[in-house]
């Protein structure tokens, strides 16, 4: 098996994604996330490369959906903004971002702001708000 070739971590680090967050990608026994802020990145990462039993993995069980889809085809993933890290406690953050993407000739924002809980040392994306300052309160999804 050859070893893939490495790019830029599609967060937006500026780092290589074997040095950002290829690493949390690794499988079950990957080294957690240290924060929701990285937690958040090392996401949308795995949404950009379709990586969706990490996104299951680290959505939490409760609010989790059955079913996670493959990016539609021709959807470009065009980068990542971190507005804000909020940390509540030792074990609850948010993390305000904005996502845009292409699909059809057509620009998308994705704007929210994301809670998380940390649980037997593993943070987990809980759900969000989309649009929504800090503390604001329409649903969403990461």
């Amino acid at each position: 098996m050859t070893t893939p070739p490495d790019f830029a971590c599609p967060c937006g680090s500026g780092h290589l994604l074997s040095a950002c967050c290829g690493p949390f990608h690794a499988g079950q026994d990957a080294e957690p996330a240290p924060t929701a802020e990285a937690l958040m990145r090392s996401r949308y990462s795995a949404y950009v490369l379709d990586r969706l039993d990490y996104l299951r993995a680290t959505w939490h069980p409760g609010t989790r959906p059955a079913v996670l889809e493959p990016n539609e085809p021709g959807l470009r993933w065009l980068g990542l903004t971190v507005r804000h890290h909020k940390v509540l406690d030792a074990d609850h953050a948010e993390v305000s971002f904005v996502a845009r993407s292409k699909l059809g000739g057509r620009a998308h924002r994705l704007e929210e702001v994301s809670r998380f809980v940390r649980e037997d040392g593993r943070w987990f994306y809980v759900d969000g708000d989309i649009g929504a300052p800090i503390g604001g309160s329409v649903s969403g999804r990461p």
